[in-house]
């Protein structure tokens, strides 16, 4: 078992490999289909340090988060996937979803040294984990909004990591 924490540096991103198991502590950001376009816009217009954190070296999770906790959707979803590779390359290092990854998205990753991991479906688990949270940005999302959680040793699989995936046969 491999421990990260937040935020993580690019030695440790290069480090990983396909099938490595995780586990992260720090804070680290959620948000999916509803908010990504959001956030790439900001990074776009160059308002992202509004946020009050620094893209570099953070963790992702493909998630809303509600009072029954969190859990991983869809990593493959067009408006998840189409945000992998401007968020890598604005610095995010480590993706946490569910699902298989186009190719393109796989060497997007690799282009910008960040990786990708599953993380199991399992709510109850990743609740026990999650210390703290709050609601960074477009808070009328509900809990679709663009969050920031503390966790500590949260659980995944590294999925696609330098040009590999798991799902590559």
């Amino acid at each position: 078992m491999i421990e990260l924490q937040t935020p993580i540096s690019e030695q440790a991103a290069a480090a990983l490999q396909v099938g490595d198991t995780v586990e992260i502590s720090g804070y680290i950001l959620c948000g999916r289909d509803a908010v990504l376009p959001k956030l790439l816009q900001m990074i776009e217009e160059g308002s992202a340090d509004q946020l009050g954190i620094d893209l570099r070296g953070q963790v992702i999770f493909h998630t809303a988060v509600s009072p029954a906790g969190v859990g991983p959707t869809s990593s493959n979803k067009l408006e998840i996937e189409s945000s992998i590779e401007p968020l890598s390359r604005a610095g995010i290092k480590l993706h946490l979803g569910k699902g298989q990854l186009h190719r393109e998205t796989i060497e997007a990753l690799d282009r910008y040294n960040a990786v990708y991991a599953v993380i199991p479906p399992v709510t109850a688990l990743l609740g026990s984990k999650t210390t703290e949270q709050r609601v960074l940005a477009f808070p009328e999302l509900g809990m679709e909004a663009l969050h920031l959680i503390k966790v500590e040793r949260y659980p995944a699989i590294i999925g696609a990591a330098h040009g590999r995936s798991i799902y590559d046969k």
